[in-house]
């Protein structure tokens, strides 16, 4: 079958890979892609944000999957628009991209069917939520209720940055996604993502992770879209991940279908592991970035043949199969990365990384100048090592680092360091 993959990061990148290995495959259309999907399949001239022109395009193309990578036109509604044209895709309807839409809608989900989460309080006015701070105290979280990039969550350590976040927010600082605010308790604990693939009914365990997300060296300085990633986090072992599916995912499922949304796609909770057992963070819908680099190299079934699953409302009785292997990926950045990044550096070297022992190369912020390969992000490039061990994937990812010439690149030399510290 042909297939459309809408997204151009490093998690598209590891679609596309994982994707053309399948046997479904016929062809593989990505838009807008980069160089590095580029060699796997055929660029489309189609924008994600134009509704009408992918359903155009399908039909032209003989589309039988649009497989939608990023959160933006879940949100807006597109694979409403896919399946009103009779075209299947992958991911949530906008009713259910909710879930990740809006911070609040979660949280009263979470708050009707039982499912942990922190304490929180919703607000549409900075007096009110300021109130409210004063009388919880600090540390405590502010979070824009809607999309904002990954960068719309302040964990507050005084009373004061709580009320100049929120200030912040209902001031523009994210635009339209801090017209409400929700500020919640601080949670202690060990962070980490779990993903479960579903089918509006049923879901299944697929794969767990853990992402850095500080720009700096021993979780430092501002947040960022991820620096890097492993899978599997150790702190999600079988015990835990049956407790997470019992406890957050599967009432979840739940509760979307009594709304009359029921959730197909793949469900991405952050996780706080704490003393109590887990508690949900928030949730996304749709795979993560930079997890989605460490996840995939570790499955052993055709992926493809899993999202059609989805798509169609029947998922398999079995699990998923994945390697006993980790995977650790380090995240190559512009230098000046989040704020601004530095574009247009060269890029060579990229060969060498690639054929280095144990390791994969997938391609983010990217465009060709001629032959020559451009940086043109934040994010820039992804290197990924496999091994018995994350110690041992974490090595390989380095070494293969070692290759790498973009003297306009930077990357945390500190990537797992969480789990080594586990032994």
């Amino acid at each position: 079958m042909n297939i459309l993959l809408l997204g151009s990061g490093g998690r598209e990148h590891a679609l596309a890979m994982a994707i053309s290995k399948s046997p479904l495959l016929t062809r593989l259309y990505v838009a807008p892609g980069n160089p590095g999907i580029a060699a796997l399949a055929e660029i489309a001239p189609v924008s994600a944000a134009d509704e009408a022109g992918v359903v155009a395009f399908c039909r032209a193309a003989g589309v039988g999957l649009v497989v939608v990578g990023q959160e933006v036109p879940l949100v807006a509604g597109l694979v409403d628009a896919c399946e009103a044209a009779g075209i299947k895709a992958f991911g949530p309807s906008r009713a259910a991209a909710r879930l990740e839409g809006s911070k609040g809608f979660t949280k009263e989900l979470c708050a009707r069917f039982s499912i942990p989460t922190a304490a929180f309080a919703r607000f549409e006015d900075a007096a009110s939520a300021n109130a409210y701070v004063r009388r919880q105290g600090a540390p405590i979280v502010v979070k824009a209720d809607g999309l904002a990039a990954g960068k719309g969550v302040i964990v507050a350590e005084t009373v004061e940055a709580a009320e100049a976040a929120i200030a912040a927010m209902f001031e523009g600082a994210f635009g339209s996604a801090g017209a409400s605010v929700v500020v919640e308790a601080f949670l202690e604990g060990e962070e980490a993502s779990f993903f479960a693939l579903c089918d509006g009914t049923r879901a299944m365990p697929f794969a767990s992770a853990q992402d850095h997300k500080r720009v700096g060296e021993g979780e430092t300085g501002q947040n960022t879209g991820g620096m890097g990633a492993y899978s599997p986090a150790p702190v999600i072992d079988d015990a835990m991940s049956a407790r997470v599916m019992r406890e957050i995912v599967e009432p979840t499922l739940r509760g979307m279908a009594e709304l009359g949304a029921p959730f197909r796609g793949v469900l991405f909770a952050g996780l706080m592991i704490g003393a109590d057992g887990p508690k949900l963070i928030e949730f996304n819908v749709r795979f993560g970035d930079p997890e989605t680099q460490v996840m995939l190299p570790r499955l052993e079934d055709d992926l493809l043949a899993l999202l059609l699953a989805c798509a169609e409302g029947r998922l398999p009785a079995a699990p998923p199969r994945l390697s006993d292997k980790a995977a650790l990926t380090v995240v190559v950045a512009a230098k000046g990365y989040p704020d601004a990044p530095r574009k247009g550096g060269a890029i060579r070297g990229l060969d060498a990384v690639a054929a280095s022992p144990g390791a994969l190369v997938t391609q983010a912020g990217t465009r060709l100048d001629g032959e020559k390969l451009l940086a043109d992000g934040g994010r820039v490039l992804n290197v990924t090592g496999l091994g018995a061990t994350v110690a041992e994937a974490r090595g390989r990812a380095y070494a293969a680092l070692e290759k790498l010439d973009y003297a306009d690149g930077f990357w945390r030399r500190d990537i797992g360091w969480r789990a080594l510290e586990r032994g």
